[in-house]
């Protein structure tokens, strides 16, 4: 049986899925790189609830959930199959560690999820489930919801944290997608990835206090959320590497982390 990894990926701008850009080219090419999973697990920033919560809908729709983007973002759609097979796997792994959840029969897939997926796996025949975060809650808390999701990647199971290493809406200023990254944005993605290559877990679960300006990097952690809950679901010793690194819009931070081996 294939061990699935965790990954964390920066979907920034739901325009992702439109133009151009270095990390727009590696996602197209990390999807072969992962073979075909028997299920995705996916974390979404964009997926809010007060408890933890699960979808099961068998036909997800593709959610729209943005606006002022061209017509032919709004157009775009993701039939990837949902499983409530999975989605039960999911609460059962979170309830043997104690964490109780609920069950979302109606939801669909929203654009945390089928940006990302659908470049790296176009051709959408992967089952997809999603695991809410929780705002109110801290990263040593979603640290924990990705503890509880490691098992399911011995069933070859990817788990999938979709958000941003920094995202501040409030100062893309910077015209175009190619525009140099704001000072404040890489200092902090350096930040965390020399945390992340020297193991500091509890430096990482602390960023608000030790990383530089985190507030600038993120005004609300919604979109960072998911990197703990990805974060969580490696494994202790196993290889990490950070997979790509660019930014788009100048202050969007792109940056795509890998928690176990990809498949040879």
């Amino acid at each position: 049986m294939t061990h699935a990894p965790s990954l964390f990926v920066s979907h920034g701008s739901p325009m992702l899925a439109l133009e151009d850009g270095p990390a727009r080219r590696f996602l197209t090419q990390l999807g072969p790189r992962l073979g075909k999973p028997a299920g995705i697990v996916v974390v979404s920033a964009h997926f809010e609830e007060a408890e933890p919560t699960v979808t099961s809908n068998p036909h997800p729709e593709t959610i729209h959930d943005f606006g002022g983007f061209p017509r032919a973002l709004h157009e775009m759609l993701y039939p990837a199959p949902g499983s409530p097979a999975l989605a039960d796997m999911i609460r059962r792994a979170l309830a043997a560690a104690g964490i109780e959840s609920v069950e979302d029969a109606k939801r669909g897939l929203d654009h945390g999820a089928w940006v990302p997926l659908g470049l790296m796996f176009p051709k959408a025949d992967v089952p997809v489930a999603q695991l809410s975060i929780s705002p109110d809650r801290d990263p040593a808390w979603h640290y924990a919801l990705g503890e509880a999701l490691r098992p399911l990647r011995e069933e070859n199971i990817l788990i999938l944290g979709s958000g941003s290493i920094t995202h501040n809406l409030r100062e893309l200023e910077r015209p175009t997608p190619d525009a140099a990254p704001a000072p404040w944005a890489e200092a902090f993605t350096e930040w965390v990835f020399e945390n992340v290559a020297a193991g500091r877990t509890d430096a990482l679960l602390h960023y608000e206090d030790r990383a530089p300006q985190p507030a600038r990097a993120h005004p609300t952690d919604d979109h960072f959320l998911p990197f703990f809950a990805a974060l969580g679901a490696g494994l202790p010793g196993e290889p990490v590497e950070r997979l790509h690194h660019s930014f788009t819009y100048g202050s969007l931070g792109m940056d795509v982390y890998a928690f176990g081996r990809l498949p040879a």
